[in-house]
C-alpha cells in the first residue's frame, strides 16, 4: 500500500510540475526588442580558426537570433536591422536613428527592453550617446562580440544570450544605457575598450564595472551618480545632424596646425586631449585662444586614460576652456555635441560636464 501511494504521489507531482510548466508561454514571457547595426558579433571568416581579417557585419539579425534558441526561453525576441557596418564607420546618421527608434519602442508599454547588436570599436560612444538620449528608464543593453560568428570559440552567442537575460530583467531599469560582454555588466559613461583582440576588452577603470551575469543572472553592486537616460535634458527626437566637434590629440613637439583645421572645416567644438591633466603644448595653446575667440568651445581632456580634468590652471581658467572631468575624449566629444544642440554659453556647457 504504501508502495502504490508512493508511486500515485509521485505521479500526481509530476502532473502538476508539468502543468505549471505548461502554463509558461510567450505571452508570460518579456518583449526584448534587438536592434542590429553589424560589427563583430555578425562577422563572418573563411575559416573557423580565423580570428582577425574577417567580414564583419556580414550576417543579419535573423541570423543571429536563429543562432541561440535559447532566446525564446528568455524573452519574445524580434530582431531589426538599423544598419550593417563594421562600427569604424559609425556616423552620427545611425546614432540619431537608433536614438529614435528606441524611444519609440520603448514608449510601447508592452516592450520590456532593448538590445542593442554594435562593433566593439565604437561600442562605448554608442552606448554614452544613447545613455543622453534615450528617455526611458527601461533596460538598454549594447552587446558585441570579440571573435566573428564563424570562429570556433565564437563569443558572441552567450553574450547575446546575457544581453538579452539582463535587458528583460527588472533588476536593471533604471541602471541606464548598459554594455554586457564577457560576463560582465559596465555602465555607458565609464566604459572603454582597453584591448585590441582580447574578449575581456571592456573595462570601466578606477571606477569598476556595475556586476556580473553569473548563469545569466544579472548581479549589481554599483551604479553610476551622473545624470543620464530619463533625467537628461538632451532631445534628440527633432536633431537631423549634430555639430561638428573635433578631437586633437596632444604629442611631442605638437602644435596649432590640426586646430587651424578643425576651425577652417567648421567645427563648433574642439576637444583637447591633452597630457596629464589636460596640459596644453605651449605651441599649441595661441590656436586654442583663436579658436575661442571665434566661437568654438574648447573642452580640455586627457590623453591618460584615468583620472578627473579639473580647473587646476588660472590660465585656462582665463582663456575660457572648460574641463571634461572623467570622460575620456570620444565621450567628452559626445557630451559637448549634445550640448551645442542646446546651448553656447560656457557656464551653462560646464555644468553639464559637472553632471553627467
Amino acid at each position: 500500500m504504501l508502495r502504490k501511494s508512493l508511486i500515485v504521489s509521485l505521479a500526481i507531482g509530476a502532473i502538476i510540475l508539468n502543468s505549471s510548466y505548461s502554463i509558461v508561454s510567450a505571452a508570460d514571457l518579456p518583449e526584448v526588442k534587438i536592434l542590429a547595426t553589424g560589427g563583430t558579433i555578425a562577422g563572418s571568416a573563411p575559416s573557423n580558426t580565423q580570428m582577425t581579417g574577417y567580414k564583419a557585419g556580414a550576417l543579419g539579425v535573423e541570423t543571429l537570433i536563429n543562432a541561440v534558441p535559447e532566446l525564446k526561453n528568455i524573452a519574445v525576441v524580434s530582431g531589426e536591422q538599423i544598419s550593417n557596418i563594421g562600427s569604424q564607420d559609425m556616423t552620427d546618421d545611425v546614432w540619431l536613428k537608433l536614438a529614435k527608434r528606441c524611444n519609440e519602442l520603448l514608449s510601447d508599454p508592452d516592450v520590456k527592453g532593448i538590445v542593442i547588436t554594435h562593433g566593439t570599436d565604437t561600442l562605448e560612444e554608442t552606448a554614452y550617446f544613447l545613455n543622453l538620449t534615450v528617455k526611458s528608464d527601461k533596460p538598454v543593453v549594447l552587446v558585441g562580440a570579440m571573435r566573428p560568428a564563424t570562429a570556433i570559440s565564437a563569443d558572441g552567442p552567450v553574450n547575446l544570450l546575457n544581453a538579452v537575460k539582463l535587458a528583460a530583467s527588472p533588476k536593471a531599469v533604471g541602471k541606464g544605457v548598459l554594455v554586457a560582454l564577457n560576463d560582465e555588466i559596465n555602465g555607458a559613461r565609464d566604459v572603454t575598450k582597453t584591448n585590441t583582440s582580447n574578449v575581456s576588452t571592456f573595462k570601466s577603470p578606477e571606477l569598476g564595472f556595475l556586476g556580473y551575469i553569473t548563469d545569466g543572472e544579472p548581479y549589481f553592486y554599483r551604479e553610476t551618480t551622473r545624470k543620464h537616460t530619463k533625467e537628461s535634458e538632451f532631445d534628440v527626437d527633432n536633431l537631423a545632424k549634430l555639430p561638428r566637434v573635433d578631437i586633437i590629440y596632444t604629442h611631442e613637439n605638437d602644435d596649432r596646425v590640426l586646430i587651424d583645421a578643425s576651425v577652417n572645416a567648421g567645427a563648433k567644438g574642439i576637444i583637447y586631449a591633452g597630457s596629464g591633466m589636460g596640459s596644453i603644448h605651449k605651441d599649441a595653446e595661441p590656436g586654442l585662444v583663436d579658436a575661442q575667440k571665434k566661437g568654438v568651445v574648447v573642452v580640455r581632456s586627457s590623453r591618460v586614460g584615468n583620472g578627473m580634468v579639473v580647473a587646476n590652471s588660472e590660465q585656462y581658467t582665463k582663456e575660457h576652456f572648460l574641463n571634461g572631468d572623467t570622460l575620456n575624449p570620444q565621450k567628452a566629444r559626445i557630451l559637448l555635441q549634445l550640448a551645442l544642440t542646446k546651448t553656447n554659453d560656457l557656464n551653462e556647457i560646464q555644468r553639464m560636464f559637472d553632471e553627467y
